[in-house]
């Protein structure tokens, strides 16, 4: 490779944060699709990193950003503007009435840092339950909450954290796949953690589909369960909406599916729809308790105006076009073509997800299930060849998963060629 090769100069002078860099370096973007210099176009079936929910460089966020960008961008984090108070109001007149008050951040990370602070703030214990397969963030209480990756090497994670299994009905714990008792299951993770516990317990964190776990969708009627071990120990139940949120999962929000109401929502990704903003969303009771016992969370840029501008058109977006049933109707016929494709191929052993957030897992063949992420490594390299982006992850027993997640804007053609191009690269390999 030549030396002045971008790869060759990344090589030389960026830190490398989580496996191996892509060989595509990206020049532009627009729609569904990434370009090189070159004018190579790759579908991007992850919409960036899952977030980039109304595509690349959509108009109505590029007019926003110019406008607000020279008129009003950054302020001192105690004062506060209109695009902040409005995006406050507009997140509470969307969700339910139990949650009403709203912190504006950048990053998941840091919207589960503040909610778990919040959690222990209120609840005066300092325990915190989370997934085995979950993904919270890279910052202190986040990554503690964090079990998918990144717990070695860097000495003791936060003290009191907890985790027990998600349910998995492809590769159940207890039960085989057609008599899968989750509620079983939870009853005795919950045992197990009421042994460990100090009596200290504060905050459950669950995502309502785990994504770096391998789309994990929590079946119906998990969350309710959840819920209702949650009031049993006083514990809080904290909902992260990072990449379900904004109507990804063909609802606004995932939990609706279930009439679940967090005791605190936090989003981020979806939220400015790829560029940096997060939320944490809670009840007047526990804003009130919180601020009573002198909740700190001082970031430099907590309430910035130019992010809240974007999460209004965000959402703008999002009802005007009705992206939320587009989403409903786009998973369906991708999930569909996933379907078609899982049929076709012994080697495609399932397929979950819901709206336009999909998982397909990789195995060896569908009779054994044993996970084959070789092979998926192998079909996303050819994939990409062809012009696709899908990102794969490899939780420790579970077969490559395929996180398919294009952006809510995605058209029936392009989801026709990215199951087209997926058809292709699994013929490779089958």
């Amino acid at each position: 490779m030549l030396a002045n090769h971008p790869l060759s100069r990344a090589a030389n002078s960026l830190v490398r944060y989580g496996g191996s860099f892509s060989d595509f370096v990206a020049d532009r973007a627009e729609g569904s699709f990434i370009y090189d210099a070159q004018g190579r176009r790759v579908l991007d079936f992850t919409s960036g990193q899952m977030s980039a929910i109304l595509g690349h460089s959509h108009p109505d966020i590029v007019e926003t950003v110019q406008h607000q960008i020279a008129n009003l961008d950054h302020l001192f984090s105690g004062m506060l503007s209109e695009p902040v108070i409005s995006l406050a109001e507009k997140l509470g007149e969307m969700l339910p009435p139990e949650l009403s008050r709203v912190l504006l951040l950048s990053t998941g990370g840091e919207s589960n840092e503040a909610a778990l602070k919040m959690a222990r703030l209120y609840t005066g214990g300092y325990e915190v339950v989370g997934f085995a397969q979950s993904w919270h963030g890279m910052t202190g209480g986040a990554a503690s909450a964090t079990y998918s990756g990144g717990r070695k090497g860097y000495g003791p994670m936060g003290v009191g954290a907890m985790a027990i299994n998600a349910p998995n009905p492809f590769r159940p714990t207890f039960g085989d796949p057609a008599n899968y008792d989750f509620e079983q299951e939870l009853d005795y993770s919950f045992d197990l953690i009421d042994r460990q516990s100090t009596g200290d317990l504060a905050a459950f964190i669950a995502e309502p589909i785990l994504s770096a776990g391998g789309i994990l969708d929590l079946p119906e009627g998990y969350l309710a369960a959840l819920k209702r071990h949650c009031e049993k120990r006083g514990m809080l139940l904290i909902l992260d909406e990072a990449q379900t949120g904004m109507g990804r999962t063909g609802r606004m929000f995932a939990f609706e599916r279930d009439g679940v109401t967090p005791d605190i929502l936090t989003l981020s990704k979806t939220l400015g729809a790829g560029l940096p903003l997060a939320a944490t969303i809670t009840s007047e009771e526990i804003e009130a308790k919180c601020h009573e016992r002198g909740f700190l969370f001082y970031t430099t840029h907590v309430s910035d105006p130019l992010p809240a501008a974007v999460g209004l058109s965000v959402i703008d977006v999002l009802l005007r076009d009705r992206l939320v049933s587009r989403a409903a109707e786009a998973g369906a016929r991708l999930k569909a073509g996933l379907t078609s494709l899982m049929d076709e191929f012994d080697c495609v052993g399932d397929v979950r997800g819901r709206g336009l957030m999909l998982g397909m897992e990789i195995v060896t063949d569908k009779a054994s299930r044993t996970p084959a992420p070789e092979l998926g490594g192998k079909i996303t390299n050819t994939a990409m060849d062809h012009g696709l982006s899908m990102n794969i992850v490899n939780f420790p027993g579970l077969g490559g998963v395929f996180r398919i997640a294009p952006p809510l804007t995605v058209s029936d053609d392009e989801i026709d060629l990215g199951l087209s191009i997926m058809r292709d690269a699994i013929k490779v390999h089958a």
